[in-house]
């Protein structure tokens, strides 16, 4: 790596001389306007609007527009006077929660490399960051304009992040913002096992620019004279969804099903979602009152098959006393038979 700048991290009283280095590339794949016709490099000429000659970069400064077609012109000189005192320092202004700063504000990144001497006092800063778990809120001037950045520790390396002011950052005006939209219960719990079934680390490496790999595949077929072979088709972005609930459950059964977990539905394992907990919970429930019924009915029986039983026992001791009579008759004949003979 190429240095791009040189000065000094200015801690207090101490002086920390410093390198600082671009601590991120941009990987995409560039190109270069030709002729179609024979390759030739298309060319543009800086010429001047109002007397049409061309103009070279010695002769050129830059305007401010301030309307009504007037042009006010800065030079060199002008930018030169500017108060930029801390042109090659880097001023620590505080100290603050690094989850005090909002991510939107981050702008550029750069490695920061001790110069000379100043190994000892950047890793006592260094050091120092790491146990105060806070990050250095500090001031810069890069390219002729003064930066608000943060300065916190990556891989045992100060890393300097600009950062843009507060005015730079836009509003968001939507007009959904004013509309009063409520989300049910149970799609906010649909959401969340969603989020959850599809919560993981985030391991950077895993993830790449499939567009630059397959232009970088038909440039290196270009120049090899071979056949491009087409990749793979991506998935067509699904439709926008008409039953969010249904989209939902899909959307989390699909997520179990790439992470190998067995899915819900059609009896399989898995633990439930909330929404088919509540839905077990409704089956259930009416099962149950389906059952009722059938044992009201079971106990009106039973309680029909006891009252005739009395009735029955009732008859059945009735029984016995009518067949008791003809004995009766019998013993009044065997009383009345020796009387004849006599």
């Amino acid at each position: 790596m190429r240095a791009i700048w040189k000065g000094a991290v200015s801690f207090g009283l101490v002086s920390i001389g410093v390198k600082l280095y671009s601590a991120t590339e941009e990987k995409d794949i560039r190109f270069h306007q030709v002729h179609r016709e024979d390759g030739g490099r298309i060319r543009y000429k800086r010429t001047c609007s109002v007397c049409g000659e061309e103009v070279t970069y010695d002769d050129i400064a830059k305007g401010y527009d301030i309307g009504g077609g007037e042009m006010v012109i800065l030079t060199d000189e002008d930018f030169a006077d500017l108060p930029l005192t801390s042109s090659r320092a880097i001023d620590v202004l505080e100290f603050v929660p690094a989850d005090q700063v909002d991510p939107i504000l981050y702008n550029k990144a750069y490695f920061l490399e001790p110069e000379g001497a100043a190994t000892k006092p950047y890793v006592l800063l260094r050091d120092a960051l790491i146990d105060s778990e806070r990050v250095a809120i500090v001031k810069v001037a890069l390219r002729q304009r003064e930066q608000l950045a943060t300065l916190r520790v990556r891989e045992g390396v100060l890393l300097l992040n600009t950062m843009l002011w507060p005015d730079e950052i836009r509003t968001p005006d939507f007009g959904f913002l004013d509309e009063d939209l409520k989300v049910r219960p149970p799609e906010l719990a649909m959401a969340s096992s969603l989020i959850d079934s599809m919560t993981g680390e985030f391991e950077p490496d895993v993830f790449t620019d499939d567009y630059r790999a397959a232009l970088q595949e038909v440039i290196d077929a270009k120049v090899e004279g071979r056949e491009v072979v087409q990749p793979e088709e991506a998935e067509e972005a699904p439709a926008a969804a008409v039953d969010l609930m249904a989209a939902l459950k899909a959307s989390v059964e699909r997520a179990k099903a790439a992470r190998g977990e067995q899915p819900t539905r059609g009896g399989g394992g898995g633990e439930p979602t909330p929404i088919s907990s509540a839905r077990s919970a409704q089956k259930a429930a009416e099962k149950k009152a389906a059952k009722a019924p059938a044992k009201k009915t079971a106990a009106k029986k039973t309680a029909e098959k006891k009252a005739t039983e009395p009735a029955k026992k009732t008859a059945a001791t009735k029984t016995p006393a009518k067949k008791a009579e003809p004995a009766k008759k019998t013993t009044t004949a065997r009383k009345t038979a020796p009387r004849k003979s006599a």
